[in-house]
């Protein structure tokens, strides 16, 4: 009797199994080598099966030392492309020509092959694939009531973060050191639970990376050359809370259930985000709505009437088409971090899907701006129209954004008025920022005092930031020597420069000067240094600066700031800024103010090209000009 076994039996150690048994003795087993193939392959890519099934093969070699059986090893290894795409059938097509070449009975616990086999004329054996009853995963024995992760790393000793929501603990929770062996088997007992059980299912497989979903736990296996070492992380929500829970939950409900709402929930890593998430989801559906999730790795724990998606084929932007033909009133996004999710959470919820989106930000307001230059300005309020900012698993702020055409805050002039984005707090209704175009460049501008500030304190607003940074960039373009703007009002504003360059910033008749007036719609009033008042400190450039040039002064005057060497892609001018998240600055070129800018998450500012803020910077760079950055 020959014997073909296939890939499938032989991981799970079946044909050993049965010969054992006595219902295989005497037989010939006629390993093909496209088994070994991939068996070898999988082992490669450090997935537990590989190595199983390797151990087998170990076995049937014993056995025909012992000789109980007789095996062979036939056939071609194979190739590259035919082992990436083993999902394919590839390789089961080698196995079953082995079997057809040799007149030989295929042995299968895998379906599809066993009836293929049938369809060409092929003796198959089937054997049942080998499940167990998974009640505990020995990983599990690390974690207690308060634990939300364990962290197990080769040569580590055990770790786990401990505690309430947003007052996690990082601690030691055992003594020795983990060898790898210890490890190793924590990922097979994991790795071959998940399989075998229903209550399980592989979320990633690749290699170096397997992450697992086992019930209410998170896992993640990584090991070398991905990871330094042998690594298994695991991960589960340690309270579930429905919105009562929540500060303004009468008003949130309300608000979901008005219309179709799009909802960012922010927050910092551990701040509850996820958590609150599950809790608008769930009383979602309770209020008659069908409720999707797009996950990636699937993480929410949600009841079984919210059907949870991953990306389809690699790509969330096919799963919002499937979405799309399935028709939910609202889909929990989580989480929405690249630009391809930004870009699928809007035209989601442009295609009229309400959308709750959940976004890693340090304040409510950061998580709004990652959607700008991802989504077209004026759209932002329909794509988001609530933010939601977690702290400490508590609601902390709740953000309405809208749309005015209006004269921006702090502005005077009525044809300056232009759409803008404002974003009111939920609770008293008082506008807290707004986001609009200020010549070519989009701001975030913070609409609240800064109180408390004692004398000589830099009390600027947001506006008059960008308006003395304006002024200052159209003064130096006609002015020589030095230049300070002082802001008297809303819409007036004192400009001093050199004696030298009096007549040269008024131009023929004040013709110059009323342009720049014009073009900035403030009142202008140009005065020399000689003419200020004894002791009278600068109010422009740097805010720490006196009123002539310290020592630290560059050549044009400004305090010196850092020297940054800006990089210049395809489409962008970037200059780095290590540092300084979410501070506002000024970038110079020898001195001289080029523009104001908001430094991202990633320390740098990004420049469009073609903008006229990047054709000046890049002319700067092209002359060979130090650009530096200064703090506003």
């Amino acid at each position: 009797m020959e014997l073909v076994p296939d890939t499938s039996v032989v991981v799970d150690g079946r044909v050993s199994e049965r010969v054992s048994d006595g219902e295989f003795a005497g037989a010939t087993v006629v390993v093909p080598e496209a088994v070994v193939g991939e068996l070898e392959s999988q082992a490669n890519d450090g997935r537990e099966t590989g190595w199983e099934g390797l151990e087998e093969l170990q076995r049937l070699v014993d056995l025909d030392a012992d000789g109980e059986i007789t095996v062979e090893y036939v056939g071609r290894r194979p190739d590259a492309v035919e082992k990436r795409d083993a999902g394919e059938g590839e390789i089961d097509a080698i196995i079953r020509d082995v079997a057809s070449d040799r007149g030989a009975t295929l042995l299968t616990s895998d379906d599809v092959q066993a009836a293929v086999a049938r369809a060409k004329g092929l003796e198959v054996v089937e054997l049942d694939p080998r499940t167990r009853e998974v009640g505990h995963l020995a990983i599990e024995d690390y974690f207690d009531a308060e634990t939300m992760s364990v962290h197990l790393k080769t040569g580590v000793a055990p770790m786990a973060k401990r505690g309430s929501v947003g007052e996690m603990r990082y601690e030691t929770i055992g003594d020795a050191e983990l060898t790898e062996a210890e490890l190793a088997e924590y990922a097979v007992d994991i790795e071959s639970g998940v399989r075998a059980s229903p209550d399980g299912f592989v979320e990633l497989d690749e290699p170096g990376m397997t992450i697992v979903q086992f019930r209410q736990y998170r896992i993640a296996i990584a090991r070398p050359p991905f990871a330094d070492g042998l690594e298994i992380t695991a991960v589960r929500p340690i309270v579930k809370t429905d919105l009562d829970d929540y500060e303004y939950a009468d008003e949130l409900r309300s608000r979901f259930l008005e219309r179709q709402r799009g909802v960012l929930i922010s927050g910092s890593p551990g701040a509850g985000k996820t958590t609150f998430a599950q809790a608008v989801a769930e009383f979602l559906v309770d209020s008659g709505y069908a409720v999707k999730t797009m996950e990636k790795p699937r993480d929410l724990q949600v009841d079984p009437e919210i059907t949870q998606y991953t990306a389809l084929g690699g790509e969330m932007s096919k799963t919002a088409d499937s979405l799309l033909m399935v028709r939910p009133d609202y889909t929990i996004y989580d989480e929405v971090r690249k630009t391809d999710d930004f870009e699928v959470f809007a035209d989601m919820r442009l295609a009229g899907v309400g959308m709750v989106g959940v976004v890693h930000a340090t304040r409510g307001i950061d998580a709004l701006q990652r959607l700008v230059g991802r989504v077209e300005l004026g759209l932002i309020p329909q794509v988001a129209d609530t933010v939601v900012y977690i702290e400490a698993g508590t609601v902390e702020t709740v953000y309405d954004v809208t749309t005015e055409v209006k004269v921006p805050e702090g502005l005077m002039e009525e044809d300056l008025a232009r759409p803008v984005i404002v974003i009111r707090d939920f609770e008293t209704g008082r506008p807290e920022y707004e986001i609009y175009t200020f010549n070519r460049q989009v701001v975030t501008v913070p609409l609240r005092e800064d109180g408390g500030a004692g004398p000589g304190a830099n009390t600027d607003s947001g506006v008059d930031r960008i308006a003395k940074g304006e002024i200052e960039r159209e003064i130096r373009s006609v002015a020589q020597g030095h230049v300070e703007v002082e802001l008297r009002g809303p819409d007036t504003a004192v400009v001093w420069v050199e004696e030298s360059d009096i007549s040269g910033v008024i131009g023929k008749g004040g013709g110059r000067i009323s342009d720049i007036e014009n073009r900035l719609g403030i009142d202008i009033d140009v005065r020399t240094f000689a003419e200020r008042p004894a002791g009278q400190g600068s109010s422009g450039g740097s805010p720490d600066q006196g009123g002539a040039p310290g020592p630290d002064a560059g050549p044009g005057g400004n305090a010196a700031g850092r020297i940054v060497t800006p990089e210049i892609t395809n489409r962008h001018v970037v200059v780095p800024v290590e540092g300084h998240a979410g501070e506002t600055v000024e970038v110079q070129a020898d001195g001289e103010y080029l523009f104001t800018a908001t430094v991202s998450r990633g320390g740098e500012i990004q420049v469009s090209r073609g903008s006229a803020i990047a054709e000046e910077l890049e002319s700067a760079i092209d002359r060979g000009r130090t650009i530096s950055v200064v703090p506003s």
